[in-house]
């Protein structure tokens, strides 16, 4: 989920894991910041039953789905499917393929996943999914000497969604949150600190994001949570632990994950030099 209320819901759909769908939701959703999808993905499509499942449950909820099926049985379906649901259904993948079709003379293979071949590189993909999924939030410290990357700000400067992100591009991430009630992990000092970035935000720019996850939540946005002097109170304590821990520090303030993503890619590949 992401930092705001969702105010779109995107069923991705695919007969092999569903990546291809759930990039191009976020990378077209980055537009329209700071409106905020909910992406669902259903992967791994085998059955009109599962069609009939999604369709239902997109339709109760004004959902749209994207689907990546490459079998013509399933593609088709769903189109049929949406139609009668009055759901809106976008094919990514369907036209392309039958465009190419046309012009090279040949039918596709219609094999799901087949940019997934099993490698290494697919592998360390997983388990840095995986690793980001465990390590996400300060659960469990001991990810933080583990992690290529260790991120660290406040609540809602995009920890976790940044996390999977870098996660997608195989990097082992860690995340732990800056509160000053807390007490740091040791482990944030047996580092070095070229694997740490910290993460700021402007403070007005904050202070909107947390009413409306307030407001997600059904709470008021008089929480102490969402006020300007606690808020400011956290971000002078980050700028504190940050200049501590002597580690670059990213404005994600209006900032797509993706910028940040690569902001932090540029720095790890200049650490590595």
């Amino acid at each position: 989920m992401s930092n705001a209320q969702a105010e779109v819901i995107v069923y991705v759909v695919s007969d092999a894991a569903g990546d291809t769908g759930e990039l191009v939701v976020r990378a077209a959703i980055a537009q329209f910041h700071p409106i905020q999808a909910e992406i669902r993905r259903s992967p791994f499509i085998t059955s009109e039953d599962d069609l009939n499942r999604i369709v239902t449950a997109a339709s109760s909820l004004g959902a749209i789905i994207l689907y990546t099926l490459v079998r013509p049985t399933l593609r088709n379906r769903l189109r049929e499917l949406a139609k009668q649901a009055a759901v809106e259904a976008i094919d990514l993948l369907g036209s392309f393929i039958e465009t190419l079709e046309q012009k090279t003379g040949r039918k596709s293979r219609q094999e799901p996943g087949l940019n997934h071949v099993l490698d290494e590189d697919y592998f360390r993909k997983v388990e840095a999914v995986e690793f980001a999924v465990k390590y996400d939030d300060a659960r469990d410290t001991s990810g933080v000497l583990k992690a290529d990357i260790v991120l660290v700000g406040v609540s809602r400067t995009s920890k976790t969604p940044l996390s999977m992100y870098l996660a997608h591009q195989k990097y082992k991430v860690a995340n732990v949150p800056l509160v000053p009630e807390i007490k740091l992990p040791q482990e944030l000092f047996d580092i070095p600190p070229k694997n740490i970035i910290g993460l700021t935000i402007n403070l007005s720019y904050l202070n909107e994001i947390r009413k409306e996850r307030l407001k997600a939540l059904g709470l008021p946005n008089t929480a102490a949570y969402a006020q300007a002097d606690r808020i400011a109170l956290e971000l002078n304590y980050a700028k504190q632990v940050m200049d501590k821990l002597n580690c670059i520090v990213i404005d994600v303030s209006h900032r797509a994950v993706e910028e940040t993503a690569s902001l932090v890619m540029e720095h790890v590949r200049k650490m590595s030099v």
